[in-house]
């Protein structure tokens, strides 16, 4: 298992989203930095991971990170995020199942509430049953079937579910217990409410046909104010 992180000034998190792969068995952790201005690149560095350069966008960044890797199976972790240390594990029982090509994990978001649990049991169903995992759950999938699939699509926004949508016509997502060590930095800084709603108008406005660069303007990233 090959772990890919990609990060734009995540000097706060890179470190300990490394960690976590080290922990749940990862054969190579590999940052993928899109311009960072602070500490992420010494941070991850220090942490073990292997590091590239790519030109920004998580998209572009996660396709370069998977080409460096020699991993049978990719698994994409965002630098917020933190795998359980058996996360290998889960992730091997899963791909014992030939027809699974991939999946994501449970989360458990860092903060308390009943709406934060309610969000948790939401986007595990819309994973499983819907077969759409976001890129915040974990992503992983098999590099045969990912390079057939052409990786992610290279567009900012929507590029999960776009990879979700090419993948589930190779095979079936499965989603694992986890849990996935979730930020709540979004929901705190947009709220729970509004965050949430965004992403189902963003979703709704894709499935209707406007373009991710157009969406893209509506989606701030976490680092630009």
């Amino acid at each position: 298992m090959s772990v890919i992180v990609p990060a734009v000034n995540e000097e706060s998190r890179v470190a300990g989203a490394v960690s976590s792969a080290w922990a749940a068995g990862a054969v190579e952790v590999i940052v993928v930095d899109g311009g960072s201005c602070d500490e992420t690149c010494r941070l991850a560095v220090e942490a073990g991971a292997r590091l590239i350069s790519s030109r920004p966008g998580r998209a572009l960044q996660q396709n370069a990170g998977a080409r460096a890797t020699r991993g049978d199976v990719l698994l994409f972790l965002h630098a917020d995020c933190r795998l359980p240390v058996d996360a290998g594990k889960q992730v091997e029982e899963a791909l014992d199942d030939t027809s699974v090509v991939g999946g994501a994990f449970c989360q458990a978001i860092d903060a308390r509430g009943r709406l934060f649990r309610w969000l948790e049991r939401g986007n595990a169903w819309r994973a499983g049953r819907r077969q759409v995992p976001y890129g915040d759950q974990g992503v992983f999938v098999r590099r045969n079937c990912f390079e057939a699939v052409g990786g992610f699509p290279e567009v900012p926004l929507m590029d999960d579910v776009m990879l979700a949508r090419k993948l589930r016509r190779v095979g079936r997502l499965a989603v694992v217990r986890g849990p996935l060590q979730v930020d709540a930095r979004r929901w705190r800084q947009r709220g729970l409410i509004r965050q949430t709603l965004l992403n189902w108008c963003l979703l709704v406005a894709w499935t209707c046909g406007v373009s991710p660069d157009r969406l893209a303007d509506f989606y701030r990233r976490h680092d630009r104010k």
